[in-house]
């Protein structure tokens, strides 16, 4: 039960920033200052209600325009991961990764244009960018999260689109001791795809908090361990050529890599904090995260060429209308097939320490140290059988498709059984892997085999992402009319992230030339069965351990680094350090007899950022590199003002206007690049130096934000609003040239440190602007507000338009990746008497999002608008009243029930599709015991 009364001094520090969570949090301490209480409702209601009523509470009495989460209890967040439950806020929307929602768009802006905080403290991302993947922290031990839409001064986190904040819980702010037990079991509607796949899965939580001498110290403490099943059949397709049928051109399959996934995720999580008031004037709180995180996948599938093979192709039937040939054929065509194996292994660890003082009766002070650190080594395997090795060796096929409708995958037909373990073999089938290196170790140069040697490859990018902050605030009161008090601070933060690439072709180890050049059966001990491939009309495939071949040494590895040169671009190291300082008043008085209240205040940000990276160029095909060191420095004035007016108890105007930024995409400021020097001739710029690649010298990109919202919170439950939103968007980051010193770099090409340091650079510069406007239309209805015997119905939902008008530098048109035109959310729910449902719905239009491409890189693709239903029903015992079973309650859940696939396109025409993902759905059944 919640009684919740926000207290004039807590909706202070609220809008200062000095608290970092949701009002609801401190109701504890509120009732103990009940001198400084305003008057407001007081709400009874439990479980999924009382979640509810708290993100409202939050929402409505915070002073930047903000959307909430509260968990009901300790792991019953609403969903089961926080991107879930992101995904349901207004404006928001997420983008599935592996068949899990990962990435956050805020109003029409990606995941790399918001920032994302633990405990108000910012965080490092297990991603080559500043992204959060938020499948990375356990909702089951977060206590709420808060998305800030407007800034103020004192915030740490950084972002055009907005902040989120994930919150721990805080033990003495709650009441008694609690131990809890949680247990979910997972099933996939898929039975497993592959042989040593998983399609079960469980996870449990543990939770103890207690309250010790006298409430002067808390602890609280959290463990969970989970393993969690994800499936997914894929069509996946090269692209669409122009083929000729009876004098016209035609769309035609050019090759394809549907394959059949299953994931793991195994996911170890530990949280503790421990808070101490020794006295009436002193809080101070420890908090710790731990997370081991292993994504294990397995991917199994035949790669096709077709139009961009070897086969005699020829058309069976055609649709005018679309340009598409609908059905085709290859005779003579040899095909990879994959059993591929990747494993992401990430650890985190947060720690933050916090300290506020009341030193007067009119001044606070806050002391806040936090550190955090992830280490992410991705180890991923493609392993490839066939028939024999290279082009022309070994049986081909005669292959035919029909496209699916929409285009949305394939049914091929076949002769050949790639079920058969002694027809298709370990090696290589078609000559990849054009490499002199490998071409040197097997030596194979100048023969029949030359550059038929990979037998497969490995991805092997590690990142290392460290961040330290600091800062020291103050809070005082003062007597005034308008301003009731001043806070100011200061604060310190380093980060440093490196990433370092590399790649191996992988070969049997058996092949020797010219004694046995060929493949090699799959041994027995390696053996797992098959894979189905019906999906596609492929039947099934030959499956194998192809980690226990790699790890057992049946294929030698050569690093792909010796004479590929993008490895090196990709490898650098980013450090970042920001000093800031803000001012910012805290504004209370009345207008016409109406209560206006918010925050006005001025934020610094100087920043110096520095890269280590490479320079490197190609001599006489092998990879010579020389290092990198650049540097650039700048600074900012964040302006931001938050005003609402109480028109009444009921309603309220909400106006906020900031100046905000969002940093480069580390990917793009790193110092590697392939460099070239000419002593005799410089371009037409002057410069000696010619370099492509990262840009150390990017700078934030800005933009200039206006809000305006309607509030009107008509009952204890329910409320609805109306918001205007728009932004000036300027120094946004586009390819183009730009100028760069290169003090100190020596010419790779001879190692030694030329006369002249001036540059011409071509990457990514800063310098397209535009515009971003839109509104949001969200509201909570308790249908109790028409009757009584309506009582515990409720809907939430909200929509959100959003449009824009950017140019590039070249004043060319640009769609913001991220950006949906509308957004729609729906949740329908009833509780009561200990009986819970509900029913959730996410929409959301077409948009640009990133994916993995080759070799791990990040490329934009357009993404086709989904929408996403789950479900829920529960059953608490103790509020049902059944006495005996106090504490118990049980539920059921489903994901993405109607099988939402995940489309991208790879053109302009919504039939060249390039990944048709079918995900299936997903099913929890759980309980939760609290002593």
């Amino acid at each position: 039960m919640q009684n919740f009364k926000p207290s004039k001094v807590t909706l202070a520090l609220l809008s200062t920033g000095l608290l970092a969570v949701s009002a609801p949090m401190y109701a504890a301490e509120q009732e103990e200052k009940e001198e400084a209480k305003k008057d407001v409702e007081v709400i009874e209601v439990t479980g999924f209600r009382r979640s509810v009523v708290e993100s409202i509470n939050a929402k409505r009495f915070n002073s930047n325009v903000v959307e909430s989460i509260s968990a009901e209890d300790i792991g019953k967040l609403p969903d089961a991961s926080i991107a879930e439950s992101l995904a349901r806020l207004p404006g928001l929307a997420s983008q599935r990764l592996d068949g899990r929602a990962s990435k956050i768009s805020i109003r029409g802006f990606g995941e790399n244009e918001s920032g994302t905080t633990l405990n108000g403290r910012e965080q490092v991302s297990i991603g080559d960018n500043r992204g959060v993947e938020f499948d990375l922290y356990p909702s089951e031990i977060m206590s709420g999260v808060t998305v800030y839409k407007t800034p103020n001064a004192s915030l740490e986190g950084e972002g055009i689109a907005g902040v989120v904040d994930l919150q721990t819980i805080k033990p003495l702010n709650q009441d008694g001791q609690v131990i809890q037990f949680n247990g979910v079991y997972e099933q996939t509607s898929f039975d497993k795809l592959n042989p040593d796949g998983d399609d079960k899965g469980a996870k449990g939580t543990f939770f103890y908090m207690d309250q010790f001498n006298d409430n002067t110290l808390g602890v609280a403490f959290a463990y969970t361990t989970m393993t969690s099943p994800n499936q997914e059949k894929r069509w996946n397709s090269w692209g669409y050529p122009e083929f000729e049928v009876n004098g016209q051109q035609f769309s035609i399959l050019g090759g394809a890599k549907p394959f059949v996934r299953s994931s793991t995720l195994d996911r170890d999580s530990a949280m503790l904090v421990v808070e101490a008031a020794p006295s009436n004037e002193v809080k101070v709180t420890f908090d710790a995260l731990y997370v081991d995180f292993l994504d294990t996948k397995r991917l199994r599938g035949i790669e096709v060429p077709f139009a961009w093979g070897q086969g005699a192709l020829s058309a069976q039937q055609v649709d005018e209308a679309t340009g598409f040939i609908t059905q085709g054929s290859t005779e003579g065509q040899r095909v990879v097939v994959r059993n591929d194996h990747e494993t992401k292994d990430a650890e985190l660890l947060s720690l933050g320490f916090n300290t506020i003082w009341d030193v007067a009766e009119t001044i606070t002070l806050e002391f806040d140290a936090s550190y955090s650190q992830v280490d992410r080594k991705t180890w991923s395997i493609e392993s490839y059988s066939g028939t024999g090795r290279g082009n022309d060796r070994g049986a081909a096929d005669n292959l035919g498709y029909v496209f699916n409708g929409g285009n949305t995958g394939v049914t091929f037909s076949h002769d050949l059984d790639y079920s058969d373990f002694n027809l298709i073999q370990l090696g290589g089938p078609l000559s990849w892997g054009w490499s002199g290196a490998l071409n040197e170790q097997y030596g194979v140069v100048g023969t029949e085999y030359e550059n038929q040697l990979q037998d497969g490859f490995i991805n092997a990018p590690n990142i290392d992402d460290e961040l330290m902050s600091l800062k020291l605030a103050a809070s005082q009161e003062i007597e005034s009319d308008f301003i009731s008090d001043i806070s100011y601070g200061v604060a310190y933060r380093e980060r440093e992230k490196t990433k370092e690439s590399e790649g191996y072709f992988i070969t049997l180890s058996s092949f020797n030339y010219p004694d046995n050049p060929g493949m090699m059966v799959v041994p027995e001990q390696y053996r797992l069965g098959s894979a189905n491939l019906d999906f596609i009309g492929m039947g099934n495939m030959i499956a194998y351990d192809t980690n226990g071949l790699i790890n057992d040494g049946y294929f030698g590895l050569l690093a792909e680094s010796l004479t590929n040169p993008s490895h090196a671009t990709k490898s650098w190291m980013v450090n970042e350090k920001v000093m800031s300082a803000f001012v910012q008043a805290a504004i209370d008085t009345e207008v016409s007899g109406m209560s206006l209240t918010g925050n006005a205040g001025l934020r610094y940000v100087r920043t110096d950022q520095s890269s280590i990276g490479n320079a490197f160029n190609t001599v006489d095909g092998k990879v010579v590199t020389e290092k990198t060191n650049i540097g650039h420095d700048y600074s900012h004035l964040l302006p931001s003002i938050n005003l609402t007016l109480r028109i009444d108890d009921e309603q309220s105007l909400r106006f906020g206007a900031a100046k905000t930024i969002s940093r480069a995409r580390l990917d793009e400021m790193n110092a590697s690049f392939t460099a070239s020097y000419n002593q005799e001739r410089p371009d037409d710029n002057g410069n000696h130096w010619s370099v492509s690649g990262g840009n150390p010298s990017l700078e934030p990109k800005e933009a200039i934000g206006i809000d305006l919202t309607y509030e009107n919170y008509f009952s204890e439950e329910g409320y609805f609003a109306v918001a205007l939103f728009h932004k000036d968007i300027s120094n946004w980051i586009f390819d183009g040239d730009y100028e760069i010193d290169m003090t100190g770099v020596a010419d790779p090409a001879t190692g030694e440190i030329p006369e002249h340091s001036s540059g011409s650079g071509s990457g990514k510069v800063n310098g397209g602007d535009g515009t971003l406007w839109g509104y949001e239309l969200s509201a909570t209805l308790p249908l109790n507000v028409f009757s009584e015997a309506l009582d515990g119905v409720g809907i939430i939902a909200s929509y959100t338009g959003v449009e824009s008008d950017i140019k590039d530098n070249n004043e060319n048109e640009y769609r913001l990746p991220g950006l949906s035109d509308s957004i729609t959310t729906l949740t329908m729910y009833y509780e009561k008497n200990g009986f819970s449902a509900r029913a959730s719905m996410r929409k959301r239009d077409d948009f640009k999002g990133d994916v993995y491409g080759l070799g791990f890189d990040t490329v934009q693709v357009d993404i086709l608008g989904e929408t996403v239903w789950d479900a829920q029903i529960g059953f608490d015992f103790g509020e049902a009243g059944y006495k005996d079973l106090e504490g118990l309650s049980i539920f059921l859940q489903g994901y993405n029930l109607t099988e939402e696939p995940f489309t991208s396109l790879q053109g302009d025409n919504a039939l060249q599709v390039r990944d048709f993902q079918d995900y299936g759905s997903s099913y929890l059944l759980g309980f939760s015991y609290k002593f």
